[in-house]
């Protein structure tokens, strides 16, 4: 209790002070709560691991089927990972529209656009996690590999295991750019399987849309680090998959009623 001498000299106490604002690492810890440790998220974050780790077993198992080298194992990892990572982060961004909690998340932290960005720190986060994962989950099945007799290319270098990162961090964005637009877990966790696999197969008939629209074109030459007269390319699906949805989630976000 604070009392001014003005209070004081009438014999009165003054009104408490206000509290100070959430600290942005509070936010995010809570984030982080919310992102790991429901029951969904648990097996979500199992059975992407769970995935990452079989998917690896193709290439130590059936090695005419991918490049027996250290960059194409981590690219196998890469490709087990975006495949449930990003409905994790999707999650994150719907899960409390979804179950009508939003509001409490909004009347205790009223400045929406840090708790939008405490989700974005903590998927970041989290696909740096999973991307870690990804590398030792690589490197067990380079270990499987050499501990058979065989010989593996060591072309690991500092532009693909950069590639192999932003490639993980890329997904994860994409998942929430639609969660935060889309607003609904099973709209944004639809949207992310069904929209790149239409654009997959339109990018069949169109170089248009394989260049520039369809995802896995440019986004598997990040992976392979091939950016040589693919930057134009890479950058607008960026753009398209990423920076576009996402300002619209978060404006959608600052003025969507709660009440």
């Amino acid at each position: 209790m604070i009392t001014s001498p003005f209070a004081r000299t009438l014999g009165l106490d003054a009104v408490p002070s206000a509290p100070g604002p959430i600290p942005f690492s509070r936010l995010v810890r809570v984030e982080w709560a919310k992102a790991t440790d429901t029951r969904a998220a648990r097996w979500l974050l199992a059975l992407a691991a769970l995935l990452t780790a079989g998917m690896m077993l193709v290439p130590v198992l059936a090695p005419t089927t991918f490049d027996q080298t250290h960059t194409g194992y981590l690219r196998v990892a890469a490709l087990g990972l975006t495949i449930l990572l990003p409905v994790v982060a999707i999650l994150l961004l719907t899960a409390e529209w979804s179950q009508g909690s939003i509001m409490t998340t909004f009347t205790q932290e009223p400045r929406r656009i840090r708790v939008l960005n405490a989700k974005l720190a903590v998927s970041v986060v989290l696909g740096g996690g999973g991307a870690l994962f990804g590398g030792v989950v690589a490197a067990a099945g380079l270990g499987l590999a050499a501990a058979s007799g065989r010989t593996l290319e060591a072309n690991l270098t500092v532009g693909a295991v950069t590639g192999y990162l932003l490639y993980v961090l890329l997904n994860v964005l994409a998942g929430v750019a639609l969660g935060a637009l889309l607003q609904s877990s099973a709209a944004a966790i639809a949207a992310s399987f069904a929209l790149p696999a239409a654009l997959a197969v339109l990018g069949m008939a169109s170089t248009l849309v394989a260049d520039w629209i369809d995802m896995s074109g440019p986004w598997n030459r990040v992976l392979e680090n091939d950016w040589a007269g693919h930057v134009p390319q890479i950058s607008f699906s960026i753009v398209f998959w990423v920076v576009a949805p996402l300002a619209a989630g978060v404006v959608r976000t600052i003025r969507r009623d709660v009440t």
